[in-house]
Parts: C-alpha cells; sequence; structure tokens
C-alpha cells in the first residue's frame, strides 16, 4: 500500500488507460475495519449503476495501521490506491466515517459516523489519558486543522447534534447535513427478514437466541466478562436457547481473528454463534430475542430496533451524561454477576425499553435518500432517476472455530 504508484483510473495519463471515461473520482477513506465496514456496506452502494461514477479505496498509514485493515479493503474487489498517491490526487468527492487523516486529502469531504451517532459515549476521548477534558463530540479539533474547515458536509443522524455542533464548531454549522442513521435503517428494512435470518443461523422459532454484544477495551463486555458465553452456554438449556457474540471490529483487529477463535475455541465446538466484523451483526441483532450488550454502539442499535437489553457491562463513571449509552444505561436492566443468569434473561424479554429508536435517528428511514442526494452535489452531478431506498443487510455467515 506504501509502495509505488499504481496504473489505475486515476494519476498521470490515465485518460490513456480508462476504457470508460469522464467519470468523477470518488475516495473511500478507510483508516480502520469500523470505519470501513459503515462506508462499504451502507455508504458506497448508493453510487452503483452509475457509469460517471469511479471509486478507488485507500487505507490511511498515517501513525501507522490497524491490523487486517488493508485485507479488507482489498477483499473488496475493488481499487486500492497507496496513500501516498491518493493524497496527491484532486477528488470529486471523498467520504470519510472517521476525522483520521482529513487534513491530507484533497477534495470535498462527506464525514459521516461509524458508529450511533456524532456524539461521543465516553466523557473523555480514549486517546485523552487520564487528564483529558471531558467532551461531547463534534470538537473544533477534530474538524478544523490550520484555520481550514475540512469537511464539506458533515452528516449528523439527529437534530440533536446541530446544537452540539453549533456549540462546539460553530464555523462548520453550515456544513451540517442531518442524513439521519444509514445503518438503523438498513436493520429496520431488515426486521421482515427476521425468520429467514434464524434459518441461517440453525436457531428455529423454538428457541430463544440470546446474543452477547462487546464494545472493545478492558471495561466492554467481553473484556470485564471474558466467561459469560461460557456460563451462557453451561447454565441455559441447550434445547430451548442458543448463545451468540458480537464483538467490535476493534476486538478482532487487536487481537487478530486467529486469537478471538482461539479463545472461544470450546465455546464454538458446543455451539456458540459468533459472526465476523465485517458483516453479519446487523442480521443477527435482528434476530435475536435477547441482547446482552453494553455502552457500545451495537448494544444501542439493539435497543433501537426493539431489542430487551440486559447491560453485562456498563462503566458509569466513563459514559457521558445525556448520551445514547446512558440513556440505554436509564433504561436497561444489569446482569447481576453472581445471580442465576435464566431468571435474569427471563425478566429482560419481559421489559420494555421505550421508543430508542427515534433516539438514534431523527430522519428515519430517509438516511439512503439524502445521504445520496449530499454526495451528488458535492460532486456536480444531476442523481440517477431511481429512488435510493435503505435495503435489508444480507443474511448473517457465522464463523467456525479454528483447528486445534
Amino acid at each position: 500500500m506504501t509502495g509505488q504508484w499504481i496504473r489505475g483510473p486515476i494519476g498521470p495519463d490515465a485518460d490513456r488507460r480508462v476504457t470508460v471515461p469522464d467519470c468523477r473520482e470518488v475516495l473511500v477513506m478507510v483508516p480502520h475495519l469500523a470505519a470501513g465496514t459503515r462506508l462499504v456496506s451502507d455508504v458506497v452502494p448508493l453510487l452503483r449503476n452509475d457509469p460517471r461514477v469511479q471509486v478507488v479505496f485507500s487505507v490511511t498509514d498515517t501513525g501507522g495501521r490497524w491490523h487486517g485493515t488493508e485485507d479488507f479493503v482489498r477483499a473488496q474487489g475493488g481499487v486500492v490506491v497507496p496513500w501516498q498517491q491518493a493524497v496527491h490526487h484532486d477528488f470529486d468527492l471523498v467520504l470519510a466515517a472517521g476525522h483520521n487523516d482529513l487534513d491530507q486529502v484533497r477534495g470535498p469531504v462527506l464525514l459521516l459516523p461509524h458508529g450511533a451517532g456524532n456524539l461521543a459515549s465516553r466523557r473523555v476521548a480514549r486517546h485523552a489519558g487520564p487528564n483529558g477534558l471531558p467532551h461531547r463530540g463534534l470538537s473544533r479539533e477534530s474538524l478544523v486543522r490550520r484555520g481550514r474547515l475540512l469537511p464539506a458536509a458533515i452528516g449528523l443522524t439527529h437534530d440533536d447534534e446541530l446544537e452540539a455542533l453549533r456549540s462546539s464548531c460553530p464555523e462548520a454549522l453550515h456544513t451540517a447535513v442531518v442524513t439521519g442513521d444509514v445503518c438503523l435503517d438498513r436493520m429496520t428494512a431488515s426486521l421482515p427478514s427476521r425468520r429467514r435470518y434464524r434459518d441461517a443461523l440453525a436457531v428455529g422459532e423454538e428457541r430463544c437466541l440470546v446474543t452477547v454484544s462487546s464494545t472493545w477495551t478492558r471495561d466492554s463486555a467481553f473484556g470485564s466478562r471474558l466467561g459469560l458465553c461460557r456460563a451462557l452456554l453451561d447454565e441455559l438449556p441447550a434445547d430451548r436457547y442458543r448463545v451468540a457474540l458480537v464483538l467490535h471490529p476493534n476486538v478482532w483487529t487487536v487481537h487478530s481473528r486467529w486469537q478471538v477463535l482461539a479463545w472461544l475455541h470450546d465455546c464454538l465446538e458446543d455451539g456458540l454463534i459468533v459472526v465476523p466484523p465485517e458483516e453479519g451483526w446487523r442480521a443477527l441483532l435482528v434476530a435475536s430475542d435477547v441482547v446482552l450488550g453494553d455502552h457500545g454502539s451495537t448494544t444501542q442499535y439493539a435497543a433501537a430496533i426493539g431489542r430487551p437489553v440486559l447491560l453485562a457491562a456498563f462503566p458509569d463513571r466513563d459514559v457521558r451524561a445525556g448520551s445514547l449509552a446512558a440513556e440505554v444505561r436509564a433504561r436497561c436492566p444489569v446482569l447481576e454477576e453472581d445471580g442465576p443468569l435464566l431468571p435474569q434473561l427471563s425478566r429482560a424479554v419481559a421489559d420494555d425499553t421505550g421508543s430508542f429508536a427515534d433516539l438514534v435517528s431523527s430522519r428515519r428511514g430517509e438516511s439512503a435518500e439524502v445521504l445520496r442526494s449530499t454526495m451528488y452535489r458535492l460532486m456536480g452531478l444531476v442523481e440517477p432517476a431511481r429512488p435510493a431506498v435503505a435495503t435489508p443487510v444480507p443474511c448473517p455467515v457465522p464463523v467456525r472455530a479454528v483447528p486445534v
């Protein structure tokens, strides 16, 4: 990725190589897997079927790379441009789902979140250390470099984020576009496919699917309760329950796929369902009957589609008041560490968390339309005539245990 420049559809003499000429050139920035999966799965497909648009990908490499990111990008089958080549080219549109390296690219940037919303769940950013100052997200430090506003458009999921942006970086307010949440819209569109997803997972309608949802770092559900999946498998009757696990992409990239599956080997052998980080978690949540989660976005999405949530871990002191994570904490019970699991699961299934989806998105069902309109506006193109819609997510394909 950092070697010689490629002879692709961009760069010197590209007009002598291309078969389809005069395309708008779109760069997809992939600093890590979480950003990559959001853009590749939910945003880039809105540019399909248009011969006026050429999409290329690049893995940012300033300050090092997350393990597995390059493999993910190459697996998409698109043109992968070395980062040092990408930063020397003028693009018609740059898609980003993170603040990394925005000051290096050339072209109008559409900045989107890679989780549930733009506002932070944590009081203090992880990279800020113990002396970091509390923040809400959408900070001026992340949006402005040397006096230059970096995004041409900032996709907000909720009207509430407008006020946060007005407070933190008022000079960026004119770039704000309330797009809603494309991930939530796709999950909502997937709800009628619940039976199909359960069949793909070999769950059937007669069993209760219990899913453990974990973000990353040591205060997550997986980091703080590593034996939870084992305990669920041991305590829950196998003829009435199935157990599944969703892990944040950073768990996989930091520790490696091999290591995660090695840690879970016996659980996988005993029927634990684990989906890969690239895709499958949304279909799994749709298929689930109850979710044991934490302060991560996946748990928030589970609540947003109406799944009962029981909190297996929650770092109260580190979560920002008023955040989506704090709202989940206010509505959902906490799993007792020493208590039996089955009665707690039964009570959680009976609980009603209320309408959480309206807290995640204030443009429900509209995200695909607004996102595509914004991208074509930035490219200076007339939109295609066909409507932009949020499509159901694909069936989940569980991973297998690593060989002994």
